[in-house]
């Protein structure tokens, strides 16, 4: 270990638990502050986003690039395409990634980076609108910019008062607050955030439809109305599902027999020998449409208390079968 990053006394927990709620309550405080800080100056970011024919350009240096990389993402995944640019990078090349018709979101506490200011003429030739989140006003990069958002703060969380903590928590909760504005503004909704998150959670819920997941073709178990229970038996065998649809001719469901079903004409000593499918099917049962989401078979499924239910086409016809297992392959559940 760096003999000078030896602690230099032993741990002390209370004084560690004591700074923690005093970071919170700066950070707290300093996300407060904000509220008084949005003037005009923020609608008018709003409406300039809403209005940008290209993409919003995020730049920032060291700790305020973090912040802008997550912003940038946190603004395209909400319907405002964004993207970081290094302003180092940008010196070096990059530049030529911005165009007249993007908008540039520039980050900086001081409002001073070199690596920020060595640009601004470039940019402001460019054409491209320039938004300033900073602290500074009357620094380099508020000067330059068409619109000024203020992330003051009092003080940082560091007890040296030097570790960007407050102003970077600032920051972020300034671009957390534009993507919620545009976000609102542009109508979006949970579906719009699905589709740019088609590999979570959310994404699964509400893209995946009953027909990514159902059984279809030769793995559908359906009998005839007239079929034996012995071929009843056999089918639900053969397919796995627990259960069976009873159709019509052209596959028009009529009922179901499940192993349940089978099990209680057990228990009651009913004569199996001479029975047909539609003396011992539930007419009517639960179908569910094959364009529907998943997610919300998996809620008949729970409400009606069942673990498989039927698929049907628009014109009522079975065209697939699906369970809570093929529900839980796919992650919906």
């Amino acid at each position: 270990m760096n003999p000078k990053l030896t602690p230099a006394r032993p741990f002390n927990a209370e004084q560690a638990l004591r700074l923690a709620e005093e970071t919170l309550d700066i950070e707290a405080t300093a996300i407060l502050g904000l509220k008084r800080n949005l003037g005009v100056s923020f609608p008018q970011v709003v409406e300039m986003m809403l209005g940008v024919r290209g993409r919003v350009v995020v730049m920032g240096m060291g700790k305020s690039g973090h912040v802008g990389r997550k912003i940038a993402a946190t603004l395209s995944s909400t319907g405002t395409p964004a993207m970081f640019v290094h302003p180092a990078e940008a010196s070096h090349g990059d530049l030529g990634m911005i165009k007249a018709i993007d908008l540039v979101l520039a980050i900086s506490n001081s409002g001073e980076s070199e690596e920020l200011t060595a640009i601004l003429p470039v940019l402001k030739r460019m054409g491209a609108p320039l938004v300033a989140m900073s602290a500074q006003a009357s620094s380099t990069l508020g000067r330059h910019a068409d619109v000024f958002l203020d992330c003051s703060v009092e003080k940082e969380a560091c007890p040296l008062n030097l570790a960007p903590t407050a102003s970077t928590t600032a920051q972020l909760a300034m671009g957390d607050a534009l993507a919620v504005a545009l976000l609102d503004a542009r109508g979006f909704k949970a579906e719009d955030f699905a589709r740019s998150h088609p590999g979570g959670a959310l994404g699964r819920k509400l893209l995946t439809l009953v027909s990514d997941v159902m059984r279809g073709g030769d793995q559908i178990p359906h009998v005839g109305l007239n079929a034996s229970l012995s071929d009843v038996m056999r089918e639900m065998g053969a397919k796995g599902l627990g259960a069976t649809a009873i159709v019509e001719g052209d596959l028009k469901v009529r009922g179901v027999f499940t192993d349940g079903d089978l099990r209680r004409l057990v228990e009651k000593g009913t004569d199996l020998r001479s029975l047909l499918a539609h003396q011992v099917m539930h007419p009517n049962p639960s179908t569910i449409l094959s364009d529907a989401l998943a997610v919300d078979a998996a809620e008949l499924m729970e409400l009606r208390r069942i673990t498989s239910v039927l698929v049907i086409d628009a014109s009522g016809r079975l065209c697939g079968a699906l369970n809570s297992n093929d529900l839980m392959r796919a992650k919906v559940i």
